[in-house]
């Protein structure tokens, strides 16, 4: 079944399956989830579901007028849009008694509705994540590359971590673009795909391996 929601990374555990092989898992919570407003092509030249989540201490006047805009009383933290054209004849809109949502093969959720896990996911679904990875601040070709590193005996002192030559000859006497320095590292957007879900609750999604980013860190969830 077509399914997205936002979450949050919560604890990362282990479980044994059935032939004793030991499996890591990642609790993902996503309540609360709430369906913010709709994008539709003839409206906005595109087609996206905006959903936020999470609860928020003090939030700006415009996302709290967009909020009480939906009927939402819960002042949300994060905010994100969905695409949605990807998911073709199986997510279509519709509008009934004056609100407008979505018909998500036969599950039916308007703007204002909270989205619980139960919805749109079950136990066996493949879904995909995507999150912003731990920053790790400017590192160097080592740590950053995985270089092997200079020698480490022979009078070796100042460059067992250096990165080594990195010139060119007379032609083309440069450094191409692309080469692998020292640098920033990490806070980067990844995704995940093929995650198996072994267990849905009310409150998340227990998913089979790991996501990327920091504890409490914002993930979209999709299959």
């Amino acid at each position: 079944m077509s399914g997205f929601t936002l979450g949050q990374k919560s604890l990362q555990s282990q479980i044994f399956n059935d032939k004793g092989e030991r499996v890591p898992t990642t609790f993902i919570k996503t309540s609360p989830c709430y369906f913010i407003s709709l994008m539709v092509p003839a409206e906005h030249k595109y087609f996206s579901i905006k959903l936020g989540m999470g609860k928020a201490n003090k939030i700006q006047k415009p996302v709290r007028g967009e909020i009480n805009k939906a009927g939402i009383k819960t002042p949300l933290r994060f905010l994100r849009e969905i695409r949605l054209e990807k998911y073709g004849e199986k997510v279509k809109v519709i509008e009934e008694n004056g609100k407008r949502g979505l018909d998500i093969e036969g599950v039916k959720i308007f703007i204002g509705d909270e989205i619980k896990p139960t919805m749109l996911f079950k136990k066996g679904d493949l879904v995909t994540v995507t999150g912003t990875s731990k920053g790790k601040g400017y590192q160097g070709v080592v740590k950053r590359h995985h270089f092997k590193g200079g020698p480490r005996t022979h009078g070796q002192s100042r460059g067992e971590r250096a990165p080594g030559s990195i010139g060119m000859t007379t032609t083309p006497g440069r450094v191409f673009k692309g080469k692998r320095m020292a640098g920033r590292m990490g806070q980067d957007r990844v995704t995940v795909k093929n995650l198996m879900i072994i267990e849905v609750k009310e409150d998340g999604l227990l998913i089979k391996g790991l996501v990327p980013g920091y504890k409490t860190g914002l993930l979209e969830i999709r299959n």
